[in-house]
């Protein structure tokens, strides 16, 4: 399994971000990094600048999301839907997007589901819990 370090996925993202910007080609995963990052121009300014993100590392948080935490995120998800695990993701992740009429908004709602899990899971000392994942986006899914 490939673990990449903070400071990785920090000059992916801005050299996705700069290559958009410039329209060169991309690798399959950049373009999928690419959608994303086009869905949140509130981070455009900090991933122009590897250099800047490179040094806010370590920085307690500034009340707000952390754009890189965040895109990694839309990014796992997609790669959970794409490839169907947890099994069943897919179709739940589908249910609630249709429920939302909005796959960026579906996906702000796993992320909170993906969340607790990864919690629950460091909290407890366990592996994560696919099947309670599945079941708490499915529960979104039926909410109005």
């Amino acid at each position: 399994m490939f673990s990449p370090s903070q400071a990785d996925v920090r000059r992916f993202f801005c050299a996705v971000y700069a290559k958009r910007l410039q329209q060169q080609p991309m690798e399959a995963i950049e373009t999928l990094a690419g959608q994303w990052i086009a869905e949140h121009p509130e981070y455009h300014a900090e991933l122009a600048d590897v250099d800047a993100a490179l040094a806010r590392l370590g920085e307690p948080g500034t009340g707000r999301d952390n754009p890189f935490l965040h895109l990694s995120m839309h990014l796992s998800i997609s790669e959970q839907c794409s490839i169907d695990q947890p099994p069943g993701i897919r179709q739940a992740v589908e249910l609630l997007a249709a429920r939302r009429d909005d796959l960026h908004a579906a996906h702000h709602e796993v992320m909170e589901c993906l969340g607790t899990m990864l919690w629950e899971s460091q909290r407890a000392g366990r592996p994560p819990d696919g099947q309670a994942y599945i079941d708490q986006v499915r529960r979104r899914a039926t909410q109005d």
